[in-house]
């Protein structure tokens, strides 16, 4: 028999555990209808996904840029003004996930 992998519904996303048993891609905040997660066993450079609806972008923690996706305009500058003010915290959960390690949650913009 095939063994059965565990799910994890977290906003309207099912995400498969890896063999550690850690689901691979956290959600670590929301606001305005924007879900900001990161993977555990991504690439490099540092960076994190955002999640618009039927958009998304991936954005680099040390540069605050779009590396590559899309988002409406206004979205995009929320996600980049958020993400300036938790830049320290977006690379800490960064170095976090590189180690396995539970991703701590940041507070949404307000």
């Amino acid at each position: 028999p095939v063994p059965v992998t565990p799910y994890k519904r977290i906003i309207n996303y099912t995400l498969r555990a890896n063999k550690q048993g850690m689901f691979t891609m956290p959600s670590i905040s929301e606001f305005f209808g924007i879900v900001i997660r990161m993977y555990y066993d991504d690439h490099y450079p540092a960076h994190f996904h955002a999640y618009y609806g039927e958009f998304e972008a991936i954005i680099d923690i040390n540069n605050i840029a779009l590396i590559r996706g899309k988002l409406p305009p206004r979205v995009l500058a929320l996600v980049v003004e958020w993400s300036a003010k938790n830049q320290l915290a977006l690379a800490d959960n960064w170095n976090l996930a590189r180690n396995r390690m539970p991703l701590k949650d940041i507070a949404p913009l307000e």
